[in-house]
């Protein structure tokens, strides 16, 4: 097993409990690929057929509306991750959505028949295949709820609390994309939690 695999290997039995021999008959279907800083994951309009798990880097998931193409960040996924276009992988219909990685990254990915193939054997990967829904399912709501429920500063230390150091990695405007604020309202949020620590 390669150091990828060994990552994979254990995300997957704290994710879904697979056991030794699950892992051994699906890790061969897993393929490492490098992505480059601003190359994608997958674009708009095509099909997400692969789901990775990012073992280095971190990427957005953005949509540009056609009436003002300004880039709207809708998810940040980092390092132990697991990274897809749901919708557009389970229904394997054209994505809406561009993933893009903001470093040079590195994933372990599998594709759509290959898991397909998994849920058939005999093991725990159709367990896996439950949890993953539930798991996008949540990020969904979760996401949406944060809009209706928290502030800007809120939803601003649930993000550190879910990517520690990504105010050291990437552009403040991306953030503020996702926050869904301007460049200056985050400049402000700053300030005002670090003087909470003094």
């Amino acid at each position: 097993m390669n150091e990828k695999h060994v990552v994979l290997a254990e995300v997957l039995k704290n994710f879904a409990a697979l056991t030794d021999n699950d892992i051994t008959v699906g890790l061969p279907l897993w393929r490492p690929r490098k992505i480059l800083k601003g190359d994608f994951f997958n674009m708009q309009s095509f099909v997400c057929t692969d789901l990775a798990l990012i073992t280095k880097g971190i990427f957005r998931i953005y949509y540009v509306p056609p009436e003002t193409s300004e880039e709207k960040n809708v998810y940040f996924f980092s390092e132990k991750q697991f990274l897809v276009s749901f919708r557009s992988f389970i229904n394997q219909y054209p994505c809406y959505y561009y993933i893009q990685a903001l470093e040079d990254a590195e994933i372990i990915s599998i594709n759509y028949k290959d898991l397909q193939y998994l849920y058939t054997t005999p093991t725990g990967w159709e367990k896996f295949g439950r949890l993953i829904a539930e798991l996008f399912f949540n990020y969904s709501q979760s996401r949406a709820e944060e809009f209706l429920f928290n502030t800007a500063e809120e939803r601003y230390i649930k993000m550190l609390g879910e990517h520690p150091n990504i105010v050291n990695r990437i552009p403040a405007y991306h953030i503020s994309s996702y926050l869904g604020i301007k460049n200056p309202s985050l400049t402000r949020i700053k300030k005002r939690l670090l003087k909470q620590k003094d």
